[in-house]
């Protein structure tokens, strides 16, 4: 059952993040705050130490320490700070890096392909769309949730706290 955390209700909260964002351009605080939740509460059911608990928060708030910063000064949207911060919660130190390196290179690959079809004429049928004419606007930001969240599922499965999840 502690597994459920981990097939069910991360990878449900990253798409919805993503999908919120894209659809938006906003992720509700409350995708955080259960995955936040969820992370604790699947921690203490498959016994994890309370050392490896507070590394693994170590990593959440230094991830919420920098994109606090760079949320702060416009760089990044609020929801993709906590979002970040979570899935750093979730991952702990030990591929905290490399999420960030899949995280950048999925999201300098979104932000190219959305300012590339920003350029181009909006199909009719799209520009009946809201969430499409938000996203052709060149003065609307870059859902950078989806590219945190397919990082997040892209790294999380190399994880120990996988591994656990997999031997519980």
């Amino acid at each position: 059952m502690t597994s459920l955390g981990l097939l069910v209700v991360f990878p449900f909260l990253m798409a919805y993040a993503a999908s919120s964002d894209l659809l938006t351009m906003t992720i509700p605080n409350q995708v955080s705050l259960i995955l936040m939740i969820t992370f604790f509460a699947f921690a203490v059911a498959c016994g994890l130490s309370w050392m490896v608990i507070a590394l693994h928060a170590g990593a959440g708030v230094s991830v919420l320490a920098v994109t606090f910063m760079l949320f702060a000064f416009g760089v990044i949207g609020g929801g993709d700070a906590k979002l970040a911060a979570v899935t750093a919660l979730w991952l702990g130190f030990d591929h905290l890096i490399e999420y960030l390196i899949v995280a950048s290179l999925a999201g300098g690959a979104l932000t190219l392909t959305i300012m590339f079809v920003r350029g181009l004429p909006l199909p009719f049928v799209a520009a009946r769309l809201p969430f499409a004419l938000r996203l052709h606007d060149t003065k609307a930001g870059i859902p950078y949730g989806i590219a945190l969240a397919a990082a997040a599922l892209v790294i999380l499965p190399k994880t120990a706290l996988w591994d656990r999840m997999i031997a519980v």
